[in-house]
């Protein structure tokens, strides 16, 4: 494409040829290579063109700026040499950044989108809405927290949406792997730092809200504008909301696009049929008097039968027949790599056994808010025993959730090993304080379930003191940091999986290394 191309896009002046070709476009001076538009941003220390130089050495011939960019890109390199690169300045290039990538890799339209947001269930939807597209025939994408998926084929993630270069640059490659539709997570993150302008979802869903990220949203109010930016005609055609708190409802009335409402009420115009601790349900299409369509959620827990039905909403609106969904609603498979993973080493457990060398049922999952330990730990009651909770916080974030982590374990859980998540440059036992004053504070005020709280900093270590000495019949839940493989402390980040260290240790007790119980 050449550059005066991009006119429409990212109104500005070009100095140099406007007949340049690029072919990509990229914001990272660590990767851009010949033929790409290099966007040199400015940012809160450096501004990106202090590399120009250097890249223009290299071959870079174009280059997407400020005014104030261009000028020290032109204070710096010879007047022959920058002769021969072309400059496209804007007044604020980050916020064309997404609509250049979109017009550069000619991403509109194809492949559909589908965008969730919320707190919670974000990567799960994503995954369920996958699920369903394959098992109808599909070929599919992903894009989140945990991986990007090209038709089947798995690339590692770095953020939940990557920047806008990097994102339509996957649309582009699932075009042409003939990828017909793509389920993206959208983070508020994401919104607030144009990582997603360009795109557009055909149906954008939302999940609930609860306290995150307010470290970097200043209250829950600008939280939830952020996130109702979503459901607005910029980003989306429809959307599906999810209105089982005062978030969704206070979501419907802020959405500027054609909305269904999701439900388990009549309030709602898609509402969910279930009975609590069930797998199997019903999604009602319009009103309680229709047949509905019969699905099955995949995975553990009630949490997860909203989200199901939702991913089921989001294809309706994108125009799966309902006759097709019920064909496939209560067989198709999902598996979300650290959402209510079950970590299993034994084989299927027998019924009624208690013979020594039978497990503790092991979950890993990515709870790290209060409503998401809460929900967790609801989901778990009915088919346990006995409750086990392992978990921290992440250091240099909400700070403010701890308390509430604390509380939500507290009233969910018979046993509490406390523990350290992601302390990263903060002291892991202030962290773990906060979090002891939320347990205190439920125990207290005769709110609690809890009968046990052991503190065990190093994190591999609470997790084999909880599977070995808790009772087969017990059900541990490994929380926080799910499908994570580093832990961040004392800013050095070391190789760590709550899974394969969770295996480990269910590997150990039926080996008959390690043995004892969990007295409450």
């Amino acid at each position: 494409m050449r550059i005066s191309q991009l006119l429409p896009a990212a109104p500005g002046t070009i100095h140099g040829d406007p007949d340049r070709e690029v072919g990509g476009v990229s914001h990272d001076s660590r990767t851009v290579s010949p033929g790409q538009l290099y966007a040199a941003l400015p940012g809160a220390n450096v501004h990106g063109a202090r590399f120009a130089p250097d890249l223009i050495g290299r071959g870079i011939t174009a280059i997407l700026t400020d005014a104030s960019g261009w000028d020290m890109i032109t204070q710096r390199v010879d007047p022959q040499v920058i002769a021969e690169v072309t400059g496209l300045i804007v007044e604020h290039p980050r916020s064309v950044l997404g609509f250049v990538s979109a017009a550069v890799y000619g991403t509109s339209g194809r492949p559909q989108l589908i965008g969730v947001t919320g707190t919670n269930g974000k990567t799960t939807t994503t995954y369920l809405v996958d699920g369903m597209l394959e098992a109808l025939g599909h070929r599919t994408g992903v894009i989140g927290t945990v991986a990007t998926l090209i038709a089947g084929v798995t690339e590692p993630s770095v953020r939940t949406t990557p920047e806008a270069p990097e994102l339509h640059a996957l649309f582009a490659k699932m075009r042409a792997a003939d990828v017909d539709t793509c389920a993206m997570e959208v983070s508020s993150h994401a919104l607030s730092q144009h990582r997603v302008d360009g795109a557009h979802f055909a149906v954008s869903g939302f999940t609930n809200l609860s306290q995150d990220h307010l470290d970097f949203h200043n209250s829950m109010d600008e939280y939830f504008g952020v996130k109702a930016e979503l459901f607005t005609r910029a980003f989306s055609d429809t959307a599906v909301i999810v209105v089982e708190d005062r978030w969704g409802e206070k979501m419907v009335e802020a959405a500027q696009v054609p909305v269904r409402t999701l439900g388990r009420d009549d309030r709602s115009e898609l509402r969910i049929e279930h009975t609590p601790g069930a797998s199997d349900f019903i999604l009602h299409l319009d009103g309680v008097e229709d047949e509905g369509i019969a699905l099955r959620s995949p995975l553990p827990g009630d949490f997860n039968v909203t989200n199901t039905a939702l991913a089921a909403a989001m294809l309706l609106e994108a125009g799966i027949p309902a006759s097709e969904l019920s064909a496939i609603g209560r067989t198709f498979s999902a598996s979300v790599p650290g959402r209510m993973e079950i970590i299993d080493v034994s084989g299927p457990r027998a019924e009624g056994q208690s013979h020594p060398q039978y497990l503790p049922r092991a979950i890993v999952d990515y709870s790290h808010t209060p409503d998401a330990i809460e929900k967790a730990l609801e989901s778990l009651h009915a088919d346990s025993e006995e409750l086990v909770i392992v978990f921290g916080a992440g250091g240099d974030r909400d700070r403010g959730k701890r308390f509430g982590m604390g509380q939500a374990a507290a009233r969910g859980a018979d046993v509490i090993v406390l523990t350290d998540d992601n302390p990263r440059t903060e002291d892991p036992s202030s962290i773990r304080a906060a979090i002891r004053e939320g347990i205190d504070a439920e125990i207290s005020a005769g709110r609690a379930r809890v009968k046990k709280v052991i503190e065990v900093a190093e994190r591999g270590a609470a997790i084999d003191e909880a599977i070995a000495t808790a009772e087969a019949s017990t059900t541990v839940l490994i929380a926080g940091k799910g499908h994570e493989t580093g832990q961040s402390a004392a800013g050095v980040v070391t190789d760590f999986d709550d899974r394969s260290k969770t295996r480990s240790a269910l590997s150990a007790r039926l080996d008959g290394v390690q043995t004892g119980k969990v007295h409450s």
